[in-house]
């Protein structure tokens, strides 16, 4: 009649944490189960455990993983707040910062040493990930002193690093051969770390990008030129036509104002990010590390991307080839969820 449950925030999100073993197998009653549980379709999902926004309507499905590559599986799904559907189309970088403490706290992986990583393979995509969580005394630690833009106060720093993430979608890290294009008279770099992703001077569009999103969306004039260019560039990273599809992302990219690496504005394809993707995240850093890049910027170690709500920090190695992002993890509750039932105890949703 219940399920055991942990609510986690990974990184600027919060999910409700299961095992696999603890879900139907069926994926539609899964979805029908997990619907109930968050509460959705709800705006509030006053009726389960979501928060009423997107961010907040997250599950991670984790088991043990049978690929030597692996510790554990994660499955990330998206369970929407206003409709009756549950998405596994994409996976999430902020859920997964959880699944590495998540793992040892219970027992898929037993903690080694001060930092115990985890190998997450992120059932979505195929790609694999390692969660380096702080675990001095064989437990893990939380607190810490690490700052995260969007989340109060501080935490212990994770690192997640990704792995086999070059030309995820598009042909390769750099799917033209080129460090720099030319569209239509625009000098941009054309990268898939992870996540498509066209960067370009917001300078070379005729803005400063120092604006703020609402503002770049009130700009006309300037969504039809990030548009006309996001067409262009997704067929030179051989995507295709992208009209109907969300990648590549458009990033405009200015000096930074506070004391980060480089600012960011990113068109996700048609909004403007009040932040920056997990994903997209790595490629901008990869390319600011790559000499020759629009981007290119000298920056040792921890690399400060700034964004119009504050910062992410990744961590790119250009001669190994090791990216990460820097996030932080904590650990809400720990339970037993009740789902709505009818009165023939048949669990329901809506």
């Amino acid at each position: 009649m219940s399920i055991p449950v942990v609510i986690m925030r990974g990184g600027t999100s919060k999910g409700a944490y299961f095992l696999r073993e603890d879900l139907p197998g069926d994926e539609s009653e899964r979805d029908t189960l997990l619907l109930s549980v968050m509460g959705s379709p709800d705006p509030r999902q006053i009726d389960g455990i979501g928060g009423g926004h997107p961010l907040t309507s997250k599950v991670a499905v984790v088991s043990a993983s049978d690929d030597p590559e692996a510790d554990v599986d994660y499955l990330f799904l998206q369970v929407q707040v206003d409709q009756p559907r549950v998405s596994a189309e994409q996976p999430c970088g902020n859920i997964l910062a959880g699944v590495g403490p998540f793992a040892v706290e219970r027992g898929l992986v037993t903690a080694t040493g001060d930092v115990t990583p985890v190998r997450v393979r992120m059932v979505n995509t195929g790609a694999l990930a390692v969660v380096s969580v702080p675990t001095p005394g064989g437990r893990v630690e939380y607190a810490g002193d690490t700052v995260l833009s969007g989340v109060p106060g501080t935490a212990a720093r994770l690192e997640v690093e990704f792995r086999d993430t070059a030309g995820s979608v598009a042909t390769g890290l750099l799917p033209t051969g080129r460090i720099v294009d030319d569209l239509d008279g625009v000098p941009a770099t054309l990268i898939d770390n992870g996540m498509p992703v066209v960067l370009m001077t917001a300078t070379s569009l005729g803005v400063t990008g120092e604006e703020t999103p609402a503002e770049l969306e009130a700009d006309g004039r300037l969504r039809r030129r990030v548009e006309e260019l996001r067409l262009l560039a997704g067929t030179l990273m051989g995507l295709g036509d992208v009209n109907a599809t969300t990648v590549p992302k458009m990033c405009l990219i200015s000096p930074p104002t506070e004391g980060g690496t480089l600012s960011t504005r990113m068109f996700i394809p048609h909004r403007v990010h009040a932040s920056i993707g997990v994903l997209a995240a790595v490629t901008v850093g990869t390319a600011v590390a790559m000499p020759g890049s629009v981007a290119h910027t000298e920056a040792g170690g921890t690399i400060r991307l700034e964004h119009p709500t504050g910062f992410a920090d990744v961590v790119i190695d250009p001669g190994t080839g090791r990216s990460a992002i820097v996030s932080t993890a904590r650990l809400l509750m720990e339970g037993r969820v009740h789902p709505r039932r009818n009165t023939e105890g048949a669990i329901i949703h809506g």
